[in-house]
């Protein structure tokens, strides 16, 4: 019981800090470019709690998955509202305004993420792959763990040949041909045999694709950590977001090659589990994992699907082509669409949340 409170708990947190900061990119860049702003909400449905500030409605809603900013002008449905005071209408914006309004709130989660790196690379250093022959983590059921390796062992010799970095010990266990590895392993003062028999493995690459088969028994690299100088930070951080946004796209791309199973998508409960996970492993570990969705939410925001922020930027895009807004038929018809797929995204990916979790 307690371990769900955490991860409910955590869920709330890292969606609650990113759809806020998100709506408050919009917000900012509305006020500064003198849209009059009538409703900033956390969530979307009925009102649970709000107040009024000046011209502006701040609400908290029922379904937390979300948000918005509501700005005069904004729906094609209240163009009398918005010429009783036209200069503040989003609507009657120069094009740049609408466009940076709309691209704000991507930028500022993206931007965030950077925020959350550095401040990671920071306080915590970076991580880098150690290049002794050390057990890092075990893999669940692999040849490794059945044999009663542990994390942190250091293993001293292979077959009573001794090695001394990481690459030789996978030379030797990929060279084994499946025979058994008798091993010394240093554990903490003491110094211990194990056996263990290599089984052969899909190698796969970052997007989980079979790029070949070889010998391993399942344990990960160990990593240490490098203190980062101030000066390198922003850009170690820059670097990291970087990586985050190219693999996102790429995993787009092998999903709709259909090279990644779309069973791979999470929803809200597959959120849940990793943010709790990552709150009680500490900080910088949350931290990371705000920042790499941070990545997601700015980057699927901006792809072209109506009802998203991308969808409006693409509109946009058309109206400086043809010179004249796209017709609001036209807009309401790809709207209704992209709300549809959007629903049936996240229903489906509840659905295999839901499916992973019976699993176990």
């Amino acid at each position: 019981m307690g371990t769900f409170v955490v991860y409910i708990l955590a869920a709330v947190l890292v969606l609650g800090v990113l759809i806020f900061v998100h709506e408050l990119g919009h917000f900012l860049v509305a006020k500064a470019s003198g849209v009059r702003v009538l409703r900033f909400s956390l969530g979307f449905g009925p009102k649970i709690v709000g107040t009024r500030v000046g011209e502006t409605e701040y609400v908290v809603s029922l379904v937390p998955l979300g948000g918005y900013v509501k700005m005069l002008g904004e729906d094609d449905g209240e163009e009398g509202e918005a010429v009783a005071d036209q200069a503040r209408s989003f609507a009657q914006q120069p094009l740049y305004k609408r466009f940076a309004i709309v691209f704000a709130g991507p930028f500022a989660n993206i931007a965030s993420s950077w925020a959350c790196l550095v401040v990671v690379a920071l306080f915590y250093g970076i991580p880098v792959p150690s290049n002794l022959p050390a057990v890092g983590a075990l893999i669940h059921g692999l040849p490794a763990e059945k044999a009663g390796l542990l994390a942190n062992d250091r293993i001293l010799s292979v077959n009573d040949e001794e090695i001394s970095t990481w690459d030789q010990f996978v030379e030797r266990t990929v060279g084994s041909k499946g025979n058994a590895m008798a091993l010394k392993v240093k554990r903490g003062d003491a110094v211990v045999d194990v056996t263990v028999v290599p089984e052969k493995q899909a190698t796969r690459n970052i997007f989980g694709e079979t790029v070949g088969e070889a010998y391993r028994i399942g344990i990960e690299r160990a990593a240490d950590t490098e203190s980062v100088p101030a000066i390198q930070a922003p850009w170690l951080a820059a670097r990291q977001v970087y990586f985050y946004s190219e693999l996102i796209v790429l995993s787009l791309v092998k999903m709709a090659q259909g090279k990644i199973s779309a069973h791979e998508l999470g929803g809200p409960i597959t959120i849940a589990r990793i943010a709790g996970e990552r709150a009680q492993s500490g900080l910088k570990s949350l931290l990371e994992f705000m920042a790499f969705l941070g990545v997601n939410l700015g980057v699927l925001n901006l792809l072209p699907i109506p009802v998203l922020d991308g969808g409006h930027l693409f509109f946009f895009a058309t109206e400086a082509v043809i010179r004249r807004p796209v017709q609001a038929r036209v807009r309401e018809v790809a709207q209704q669409v992209g709300l549809f797929l959007l629903v049936s995204l996240m229903l489906f990916a509840v659905y295999n949340d839901i499916y992973r979790w019976i699993q176990g």
